[in-house]
C-alpha cells in the first residue's frame, strides 16, 4: 500500500441503534465525541437514528399506510373548488 493517502485514526467504532438500543462493533474514522462500554472495552460512540436492525425493509416489518383514507380527505378539503 502507498504511505500517507490512509486515514490515521481508523479504529474500532460502535455504533447505536437509538430507536431499540442495538450496539455493533465495526472499523470506521467516523469523529465522535462520545464512548460507550461493551464487553468491559471502552470504544468511541456513533448514534444512529435507524440501522439494518429497525430498519423496516430488513425487519420485514413495514407499515400500512391508509391511502384511501388519505384519498378521502384531499377529495373533501378540495371539493369547495370544485365546479
Amino acid at each position: 500500500m502507498r504511505k500517507g493517502i490512509h486515514p490515521e485514526n481508523y479504529r474500532v467504532v460502535a455504533f447505536k441503534d437509538m430507536s431499540n438500543d442495538e450496539v455493533f462493533l465495526t472499523k470506521s474514522t467516523a469523529d465522535t465525541a462520545e464512548t460507550i462500554e461493551v464487553d468491559g472495552v471502552e470504544y468511541p460512540l456513533v448514534k444512529l437514528e435507524i440501522s439494518r436492525t429497525s430498519h423496516p425493509y430488513y425487519t420485514g416489518k413495514s407499515k400500512l399506510v391508509d391511502t384511501a383514507g388519505r384519498i378521502d380527505k384531499f377529495k373533501n378539503k378540495y371539493a369547495k373548488f370544485k365546479k
